[in-house]
């Protein structure tokens, strides 16, 4: 559950980080509203970077490499198909505010998508936001089976890389359950957050 929302008509990127730096991130009630407001979840999704589970069928599907994983070569691209009606997601929370805040984030360097080609359609991606060694994913979508859980593992792949120590996933979903995403109450995902955020920016790419 979610915890009190308040709208903001005047956010910046350097505000923006600064939220995250203390749990909070925007949502829009629709891709037609213009406003956004802040959510603080009571409880916090988050995927442990040393318990991330990767199914036998994902693991197979991996080895055949279906598509080509590239990073930051198409944020804007990848935003936008998040933000694209879809059979199973007939609407979304990402409105233009937010495209434009999360492109001004991205050419700032701590907006970043991982995302999955097949030749030169883009069939899959994620987005999210770096600061310290902390990463907050925001949005994935797939046009393909599998894509949107192989970027979300090679998205993985390269925190551990990179020595991030933060995966927030804001909420917990069935299918992020699959690999290994757990609740963790408001005040231990503080302190998770407090630790991961008083380092250095660790280099996405």
């Amino acid at each position: 559950m979610a915890g009190p929302r308040s709208r903001d008509y005047s956010i910046t990127p350097e505000i923006l980080l600064r939220a995250y730096s203390i749990g909070l991130f925007p949502m829009a009630e629709s891709a037609d509203d213009p406003e956004i407001f802040w959510v603080e979840p009571e409880l916090r999704g988050i995927i442990p970077l040393d318990q991330f589970h990767v199914s036998k069928s994902l693991a197979k599907a991996i080895r055949h490499k279906p598509f080509d994983i590239r990073y930051d070569t198409a944020f804007d691209r990848v935003l936008d198909k998040c933000a694209e009606a879809a059979e199973d997601r007939p609407s979304t929370w990402i409105n233009q505010t937010i495209k434009d805040l999360y492109g001004a984030l991205h050419r700032m360097g701590h907006a970043h998508s991982v995302e999955a080609w097949d030749g030169d359609e883009l069939v899959g991606g994620l987005y999210g936001v770096s600061l310290g060694s902390a990463f907050f994913g925001e949005s994935m979508f797939a046009r393909r089976t599998n894509a949107s859980k192989i970027c979300l593992v090679h998205l993985v792949e390269r925190l551990k890389e990179r020595g991030f120590t933060l995966l927030d996933t804001q909420f917990t979903t069935e299918h992020l359950k699959t690999f290994g995403a757990i609740d963790v109450p408001k005040d231990q995902y503080g302190q998770l957050l407090e630790k991961a955020v008083a380092g250095p920016d660790v280099a996405f790419v």
